[in-house]
């Protein structure tokens, strides 16, 4: 997260076409904008009443960030916001999770480096530039209190899918998303319409019953929130039977998407490609982990959310449940 004041040397005030040209220059994969001079659009309403619902019914768990009131208007981390600039970039490798029952399985996403840096090393040249012209920039890269999700539906970049996450007909689902709130007038880009029509896999797929209606996820129920954010020392008996391995986070609703079966390709952002440890972890290792294998294995990684005695926790979790679901 940034903010930058304005330069004495202002340069020309760009337009849409020159800010879209701009991020695209920076590795931006899309790019999309919305307004936030005007009333608040329907999708926008729509957002903060699906938001508002989804708190009351405790859905959020822990994550108490997610009530922040800034995140019902994002005009409340900018002062005179016009504009909202969004972006997002493909992270997708074509490698697959090990299947044998001695390796963990790491969510596709933290594979590689942590990518709040390498979207944040792309956010912040586009912010300066934008300060450059007298205009107020501030940006997140899912460090702030912004709904990215719906927002992306409003830029046009794809919509929000059934399991919560956003569909692009570039990438597929494997994207991550990055915002930039400005002064600076732009015209916006039409909103993205749904289309995951009638399809229903990801809600069948998941083990823990953790998308509860279709857009509606329920954290309380869902591995990824588990491994990752759940600081407890022992995870829940609704979730540890069901892990099938999952160590941190999970990707089960995305790798059953016939969306991402269709659309995903490639990333070229070397960054994104796996680190060997992370593309079959023995869980053995993980299980044992110490704080010095945890700060050396997990440099510049987004899995060093995940601490050490989490890591053990998880690992062992998923010993005792792939013993107790072997065949006799």
């Amino acid at each position: 997260m940034a903010e930058s004041a304005g330069s004495p040397d202002r340069q020309a005030v760009p337009d849409r076409q020159a800010v879209l040209d701009y991020a695209l220059g920076l590795g931006f994969d899309l790019v999309g904008i919305v307004a936030l001079d005007k009333h608040p659009s329907d999708l926008e309403t729509a957002a903060v009443g699906h938001l508002q619902t989804w708190l009351a019914q405790g859905y959020q768990a822990d994550m108490d960030w997610m009530s922040n009131p800034k995140r019902q208007d994002v005009r409340q981390v900018l002062p005179g916001a016009r504009s909202l600039i969004c972006v997002a970039l493909n992270y997708y490798t074509p490698h697959h999770h090990s299947e044998d029952s001695s390796h963990g399985k790491i969510s596709r996403y933290a594979w590689g480096r942590d990518y709040h840096r390498i979207l944040q090393k792309r956010l912040k040249p586009l912010a300066e530039w934008i300060t450059a012209t007298g205009h107020g920039a501030r940006y997140y890269a899912d460090t702030g209190p912004v709904q990215d999700k719906a927002w992306a539906q409003q830029a046009g970049l794809g919509w929000v899918a059934k399991n919560g996450n956003v569909i692009t007909r570039q990438y597929g689902s494997w994207v991550f998303l990055g915002e930039l709130v400005t002064t600076l007038a732009l015209t916006p880009d039409t909103p993205h319409t749904a289309h995951c029509g009638t399809c229903t896999r990801c809600l069948e797929a998941c083990p823990t019953g953790a998308i509860t209606q279709p857009y509606v996820v329920d954290a309380n129920r869902c591995i990824a929130y588990h491994t990752i954010e759940n600081r407890a020392e022992t995870l829940p008996d609704a979730i540890a039977p069901h892990l099938n391995n999952w160590v941190a986070g999970c990707d089960i609703c995305q790798d059953v998407c016939p969306w991402n079966q269709r659309f995903a390709q490639p990333t070229t952002v070397d960054d994104f490609q796996p680190y060997p440890e992370n593309l079959a972890p023995k869980l053995t290792d993980l299980a044992t982990l110490s704080e010095a294998e945890w700060d050396h294995r997990f440099r510049a990684s987004a899995l060093r959310r995940i601490k050490p005695a989490m890591w053990r926790r998880n690992a062992q979790t998923a010993q005792t449940s792939a013993q107790q679901n072997r065949p006799c």
